[in-house]
């Protein structure tokens, strides 16, 4: 094992840098953009072989963290696609907002039917996609791989108008976060030399699937490794968050679940992204930390929401006195795995009349059970109510709490 990945506890090592040729291909930019001809890249380091190992306080709130993760997945239960569906939508809304996609939960559920009425919502429905392709294979396969990696990535960008040629590989040009879109000057970091990314991402994929550290600060540091290697040209905060759940999922941690751990990290963006700056330093410390915290916050909080979510057919029932097999009882039956909803889905799925699923489409409306999320009369949609709130609840209930610093 080369001398660098000894484990030293007390020293993990801080990125490296080297400088290679740089030229503006784009032409554009400022004049200190166009004759830029050098720049200085990070080299991270090799981690496959390194353990992070946590001071008493940080294990103590891993313990937290694990203990509130338990009762979420115990909240949840078994075969709950509802729930597991729920947590992340609520997940991807929070991860895309990190990169400055916003849209309504509204807007949110009209992309889920399909309807492209804004360009957000459509990415963050990908971003939720994306997080299920890589979370679900970690835990069928039982192991991370690259090739679900770029899946999950090529579904993520796959709509993106500028980024749809670069969905699912590995970039073959220098990338940089911060400073402009036409070189890294004033950058908050460099990321490597393209041709160093196929050996670290080798090397991040072996310690992703080590069994032999603690969940909790594999997680966070290979999710600090993951972004500051940045191996595609975008979307690499959204798919580097999923692998904390991946991770999660991989080592059995969860099962039902994902809890919402970027809506704590949303919270305080300038915080979280400050961990990964002091990772690149040489500190894992604060990454590890935030993730406990994250983690805690986010499960203790969506165990919540999965009380709330598991209570509605009660309420429904006690709103609306439906006779059994009737198109409301039927149509009532599918709203929890169903939350987004058109008549012509409704009738598929009961078998109904048209007649019939609109008068209970109309009735559920009235009851308040249903809200109606498109502005025409013909191929109209509904989506639930309760969860639509519940959706903006959960991330503002997280976000309270860690302003407030529930540490």
């Amino acid at each position: 094992m080369p001398e660098e990945q000894i484990d030293d506890l007390s020293d993990w090592p801080a990125h490296g840098a080297e400088t290679v040729p740089w030229q503006n291909r784009s032409g554009r930019g400022p004049r200190e953009d166009r004759v830029l001809r050098e720049v200085t890249p990070s080299i991270p380091p090799f981690i496959a072989d390194r353990t992070f190992r946590a001071s008493a306080e940080i294990q103590s709130r891993q313990e937290a963290a694990s203990l509130a993760l338990a009762g979420l997945e115990a909240d949840a239960g078994p075969g709950s696609v509802a729930v597991s569906t729920f947590l992340l939508r609520t997940e991807s809304i929070a991860s895309s907002k990190i990169e400055q996609v916003e849209a309504s939960v509204e807007d949110f559920a009209r992309a889920i039917a399909g309807i492209r009425s804004n360009e957000s919502a459509t990415s963050m429905v990908a971003a939720s996609s994306g997080y299920t392709r890589v979370i679900d294979d970690a835990g069928r396969t039982g192991a991370i791989s690259l090739e679900s990696l770029l899946a999950a990535h090529r579904t993520l960008m796959a709509d993106d108008p500028m980024e749809a040629s670069y969905a699912g590989r590995v970039r073959d040009m220098q990338n940089w976060i911060g400073g402009n879109d036409f070189s890294p000057i004033g950058a908050v970091h460099i990321s490597p030399d393209p041709h160093r990314v196929g050996a670290l991402i080798e090397d991040l994929l072996v310690f992703v699937n080590r069994d032999d550290v603690p969940v909790l600060s594999q997680a966070a540091v290979a999710h600090a490794q993951f972004e500051s290697i940045h191996p595609f040209t975008d979307g690499n905060g959204r798919i580097g968050r999923a692998l904390i759940g991946a991770i999660l999922r991989r080592r059995g941690f969860t099962r039902n679940t994902t809890p919402p751990i970027a809506a704590a990290l949303a919270a305080d963006i300038d915080a979280y992204f400050d961990t990964l700056t002091r990772y690149r330093a040489g500190d894992p410390e604060p990454i590890v930390r935030s993730l406990a915290v994250a983690t805690r916050v986010s499960s203790e909080e969506a165990a919540e929401s999965v009380r709330a979510i598991r209570a509605l057919p009660r309420e429904w029932a006690e709103a609306v006195d439906a006779r059994a097999n009737s198109a409301t009882a039927l149509l009532l039956g599918l709203l929890l795995e169903h939350p987004v909803i058109s008549a012509e889905e409704a009738e598929d799925l009961t078998g109904a009349s048209t007649s019939s699923i609109y008068t209970a489409l109309d009735r559920l409306e009235t009851a308040g059970i249903l809200r109606q999320i498109t502005k025409r009369q013909r191929n109209r949609v509904w989506a639930v109510a309760a969860i639509l709130d519940e959706l903006s609840a959960l991330d503002m209930r997280v976000a309270r709490r860690v302003r407030d610093r529930d540490r």
